[in-house]
């Protein structure tokens, strides 16, 4: 099963205190994640009190190489760019974009960071602990999915590779979601390093 983020069919009003949540110190350990693309870079403050498992996969991956030579192989305009699947390295895998991992799933541990722009969370299937290696970094508010996915930290650098990535021209994939990028948004590689290094 892909990989895709459930749309929800009903969406519950919750009040929400935005300005609260802009102000909410982010807790991080020092060390960021410097997401190299074609593109340009981007750099993530992680979220180790809300979601320090998580954080622990994403670092273990990034620093295996895991991610080198993935794309951003779906990009919703005005949603989010997804990206961090293995099978993406290959094109003639195209059709399986999106049901990639790393061979194993991780819990979730879903938190009251809210789904702003440039959030940064994990891709799963309808089961909540089904996150492996697949994320997606937001492009506007998606409360929607608040409380339903693990975010785990933010770009506190490259909002204007983002917002290139985003506007990346698509066609529909092969579940007929306009989706699709035309171009290869490539990931070349992570780096996880010192927040103190990135300048």
């Amino acid at each position: 099963m892909k990989l895709a983020l459930c749309l929800l069919i009903a969406l519950a009003p919750a009040a929400m205190n935005l300005c609260a949540e802009e102000n909410k110190t982010m807790n991080s350990s020092n060390e960021v994640a410097v997401i190299k693309t074609s593109e340009g870079d981007m750099v993530v403050q992680f979220w180790t009190d809300a979601a320090p498992k998580t954080i622990e996969n994403f670092k273990k991956l990034a620093r295996q190489g895991f991610y080198n030579g993935t794309i951003f192989h779906r990009i919703v305009k005005g949603f989010m760019i997804q990206g961090g699947d293995p099978n993406s390295k290959d094109p003639a895998k195209e059709n399986s974009y999106g049901a990639g991992g790393p061979g194993y799933k991780i819990k979730a541990e879903f938190n009251d960071h809210l789904h702003q722009r440039g959030v940064i969370s994990m891709a799963r299937e309808p089961d909540p602990d089904s996150a492996g290696s697949q994320f997606f970094i937001c492009l506007g508010p998606v409360h929607r999915l608040d409380h339903q996915y693990t975010t785990f930290g933010k770009l506190i650098k490259g909002d204007d590779v983002l917002g290139k990535i985003g506007d990346t021209s698509v066609t529909k994939n092969s579940m007929g979601e306009m989706s699709k990028p035309t171009k290869r948004i490539v990931i070349n590689k992570i780096d996880i390093v010192p927040g103190s290094s990135v300048k």
